[in-house]
């Protein structure tokens, strides 16, 4: 069996002609496929990342092992910018990039060491929307309490998703809220709730109903949900009100700007550079593995959904949200979230 070296792999890269199922055989048998957390363990990247690396390898040709790894740091950022620097182009690197990846990159370009556009999606396998929770016993009913009661809230870090979602409602709706950074991942935000340390979170449903739904049952429940961000309700929110619905008509555009990382959602994506020939066959074997009953029924028994997206389907929502975004509500926005 011919053995393809890296510089083999680069050359076939730059032909036209498509490698056959048995070639991509040779190039996967035996081999590894590392996916890349950008969080610590315990949250929705962790265990779509797990169900991944589960059931994608016995649809890619060659059946390769699969592992994960685990690099969390600002809120995301420090994986996403080593993936697209430094991790390697063969194909078999891939990642669970962040939801708000073309957010982040939009609102802090010089810390954001990549180009959005130059990730080959995979494909998607949830669709997210930031939803505020906040303690019951805090006395905030509905999300313009804050206008007159102060609350706390935890987040990994200034780039991650909660952050900027959590400060820009504030900021358009004149909420008291404050956000600690520094917790590694949604579980640990979430844990910080429980013990007392602060009084909300915003990660996405996906990670509030996976993680503690015994907190929203009976008459009295622990917490609540108040507020949710993203291109439509989530179906098991329909009454949590989108924060587009309640600013002011002139800053509308504000509110959707943060929009595309619900349907960026959970997924996978090869980093720049991978040979082209791999997109079509890795993009198809993402495909069949959203279509597998086995795939389903972990996603089932890890309390998590489906809400399948094609890698062409995503990649068209990160162009467009790249091309239509206009510097003047970046400026905005970012004034808002970051103060400058």
């Amino acid at each position: 069996m011919t053995k393809y070296t890296l510089p083999m792999i680069a050359a076939l890269a730059l032909t036209a002609v498509p490698v056959k199922a048995d070639k991509l055989t040779e190039i996967y048998k035996g081999e590894r496929i590392t996916v890349t957390i950008p969080y610590g363990p315990g949250g929705t990247y962790d265990k779509y990342g797990s169900s991944f690396s589960n059931h994608l390898g016995r649809h890619i040709p060659g059946k390769p092992n699969m592992i994960m790894q685990y690099m969390p740091g600002a809120g995301g950022a420090k994986a996403m910018n080593w993936f697209y620097n430094v991790a390697p182009k063969a194909g078999r690197n891939l990642m669970v990039p962040l939801d708000n990846t073309v957010v982040n990159k939009v609102l802090r370009p010089k810390k954001m060491r990549y180009e959005p556009t130059k990730f080959t999606w995979l494909g998607s396998s949830n669709q997210t929307n930031a939803v505020i929770v906040i303690r019951s016993d805090k006395g905030i009913n509905n999300i313009l309490d804050m206008r007159k009661i102060p609350a706390i809230g935890s987040t990994s870090g200034k780039n991650s998703s909660t952050y900027i979602f959590c400060m820009l409602a504030a900021k358009l709706l004149n909420l008291k809220l404050k956000m600690v950074t520094g917790y590694k991942g949604s579980s640990r935000s979430i844990f910080a709730i429980e013990q007392g340390e602060v009084d909300l979170t915003a990660p996405n449903w996906l990670a509030w109903s996976s993680k503690v739904p015994h907190w929203f049952v009976g008459k009295k429940p622990y917490a609540k949900p108040i507020l949710q961000n993203g291109y439509f309700k989530d179906p098991n929110l329909p009454n949590v009100p989108m924060l587009t619905e309640l600013v002011k008509p002139e800053e509308k555009p504000l509110a959707a700007f943060l929009a595309s990382a619900g349907v960026l959602g959970r997924g996978l994506v090869l980093p720049p550079g991978a040979p082209n020939y791999l997109v079509k066959p890795l993009r198809a074997a993402y495909d069949k593995m959203n279509a597998d009953k086995r795939f389903l029924k972990e996603l089932k028994k890890r309390k998590l959904r489906l809400m399948a997206s094609t890698g062409e389907q995503v990649q068209k929502v990160v162009a467009t949200a790249m091309k239509s975004t206009s510097p003047e509500v970046v400026a905005k926005v970012r004034k808002l979230v970051f103060g400058k």
